[in-house]
């Protein structure tokens, strides 16, 4: 199994310290190319190495983990994902005066607009509760395990997500389809979007 992150900012760059010290080699990139994350790349531990969008999208699972405005852009001219899984880690939201202020989506799940948008791919929400500061530490904290929760529409795309957050040290809890995810997860709103939720033995 391969992994590949598009994003390279806070959320981007917690999953590449997870993988890393559970052993998982990842890709990671950004629009501004390999060159420009030598110094984070060294940062983010063993088996993480910089690539270009086009190379971190051709993996088995890919985490989409940029600001929903650029996300399009990002993924944009990108080879054909042909059943590939993509992890959305984004937040329909954007950071004003006010604070934030959620994109209109028409009441659709924001899970839902990328799938769309990203022809045969298996789009999982996942990765998206947890402030980038929790999702970057040990997820094994006060006798039990951080929980992230998984919504989405492709149930063997979700079970592998939940494997892979296992082998993460974290507890994947399964919301179900997208529309349970948009209530529940997506921030702002979702009443698990931003809680730090421990599971205990």
């Amino acid at each position: 199994m391969t992994i590949g992150i598009i994003g390279a900012g806070n959320i981007g760059q917690a999953v590449a310290k997870r993988l890393a010290s559970a052993g998982i080699p990842a890709s990671i990139a950004n629009n501004r190319g390999p060159s420009s994350l030598s110094s984070i790349v060294q940062n983010l531990g063993a088996g993480i190495t910089a690539a270009e969008i086009k190379v971190a999208a051709k993996a088995d699972i890919v985490f989409l983990a940029v600001p929903w405005a650029v996300h399009a852009e990002a993924v944009a001219g990108l080879a054909p994902w042909d059943g590939r899984v993509v992890i959305d880690a984004m937040n329909a939201a954007s950071v004003g005066p006010e604070g934030f202020r959620p994109f209109d989506l028409g009441g659709r799940s924001s899970s839902q607009v990328v799938a769309d948008r990203l022809t045969g791919a298996r789009v999982v929400k996942a990765f998206n509760t947890l402030p980038a500061a929790a999702l970057a530490s040990d997820p094994h904290a006060d006798g039990g395990r951080r929980m992230l929760f998984v919504s989405g529409d492709d149930a063997p795309a979700k079970q592998e997500v939940a494997h892979l957050i296992d082998r993460l040290g974290f507890v994947a809890i399964d919301l179900g389809d997208f529309e349970m995810g948009r209530r529940l997860q997506e921030f702002p709103g979702g009443p698990f979007a931003g809680i730090n939720v421990v599971q205990f033995p």
